[in-house]
Formats: structure tokens, C-alpha cells, sequence
């Protein structure tokens, strides 16, 4: 299957989800930036509000490409103390990276959300979204940081990624939605016609929306 763009991705991971429609126990989860166009339709379908969920990787120092954890929204943090011990990471160095990247974190989500308030995730059903999963390391690290705030229950959702990969994640949260998990895979963007970058103006603007379509439900 190839999707036109992420919104036609977007709807046809929501019919999937329909059973979490008109819930008031329900919040959708953005991974951005392309994850917000994916979200929103499903958010639309289920009639719930979005938010981003941001994650940032901490990288070893010197192989920034090997993570030894990882912070996301909400103030968490996750850490593979195995990686930690091996390498001999001082703690001093960890405060530091983490610094640096909460930094880049706040600045990102004051973009998105300006003035607004992070939806609270506590004793809901989160539902994760992303444009596709390739490797699903980082996933891994926003599924394990999305658990500290204490969901009822985690549903990660994404159009594409790779069996394997979905099956293993599938271990590590309450439902695993995935329209398509084609072999070979290779690259989320192989099975988009449409796969351009997604601006930070898209991603305020699809939050907004979403904003005022959930304050005039409640009104």
C-alpha cells in the first residue's frame, strides 16, 4: 500500500481506532513534526483532543548516534543504565546533556503550544501516533517515557513500519495499530507519493484546529 500523503495515512489508521470514538477518556499524541498531520485525522475520526509528544534523544558523547536514554514531554526522563555502567558515563556529563536537551525540548514545545497547557495523560487512553516506525529505538524510548505519566493504557498507531519491529513493540504497550507492515522494508518515505517535510507552521496550525474543533464540541 502506498498512501497519498500523511493525511490519507492519517485516515486509514482512524477507522482502525473507531472503538475510541466520543470517548471522554481519550487523548491523541502527536510524535512531530510528522506525526501531527497523522494524528490530527485521527483525532478528527475519534472526536479527541491532540497534543505533540516530544521526544529527545541523549546521545553518548562522541557517538551521538548511540543513545543511553532519552527525555520527552511531561518532564521525563529515561536512561539505560546498562550503557551508562559500560561506558562509564560520569553523572556529571549525564546532568549536563540532559540540561542541553530539556533546553531544546522547552523551546520546541513553547513553539507548538504557546500558551497552552500540555493535555494531562493521566488515567486516559494514550494514543501515540507517528508517520511510521523504522527502526522503533526511538519509539521504544517515547513508549517508555509516556508510561511515567501514568496512562490507563498506551495504543501506539502508525500507518507503516516493519513486522518485526511492530511485533516487538507490541510487547511494550496495550494495542498495536499498524495499517501495513510490508517486507523489505527499507524507508518510511517509500511508501508515501507525498512524503515533504512537515513545517513547524503546519504543526501550529493542525494543534489550533484541533483546539477550537474540541472547544466547540465542548460549547
Amino acid at each position: 500500500m502506498i498512501f497519498a500523503d500523511r493525511a490519507e495515512a492519517g485516515r486509514s489508521l482512524a477507522w482502525r481506532l473507531e472503538k475510541y470514538a466520543n470517548r471522554h477518556d481519550v487523548v491523541v499524541l502527536a510524535v512531530p513534526r510528522g506525526g501531527v498531520p497523522v494524528a490530527f485525522e485521527v483525532a478528527a475520526v475519534l472526536r479527541a483532543p491532540l497534543d505533540v509528544f516530544l521526544v529527545r534523544k541523549l546521545g553518548v558523547p562522541g557517538h551521538e548516534e548511540v543513545a543511553f536514554g532519552a527525555i520527552a514531554s511531561g518532564g521525563v526522563r529515561v536512561l539505560d543504565r546498562q550503557i551508562l555502567r559500560t561506558l562509564a558515563i560520569a553523572w556529571s556529563e549525564v546532568e549536563a546533556l540532559t540540561a542541553r536537551a530539556e533546553q531544546e525540548l522547552k523551546r520546541r514545545e513553547a513553539a507548538y503550544r504557546g500558551r497552552e497547557l500540555p493535555l494531562s495523560v493521566a488515567g486516559k487512553i494514550a494514543i501515540l501516533v507517528d508517520d511510521g516506525i523504522a527502526t522503533g529505538a526511538s519509539f521504544l524510548a517515547a513508549i517508555r517515557a509516556l508510561r511515567q505519566l501514568r496512562p490507563a493504557e498506551i495504543v501506539v498507531a502508525v500507518p507503516v513500519a516493519p513486522a518485526p519491529v511492530a511485533e516487538r513493540l507490541a510487547h511494550e504497550v496495550d494495542e498495536m495499530v499498524c495499517v501495513v507492515t510490508p517486507e523489505p522494508f527499507r524507508a518510511v518515505g517509500e511508501f508515501y507519493d507525498d512524503f515533504s517535510q512537515v513545517e513547524d507552521e503546519e504543526v501550529i496550525e493542525l494543534l489550533a484546529r484541533n483546539r477550537r474543533t474540541e472547544s466547540a464540541t465542548a460549547a
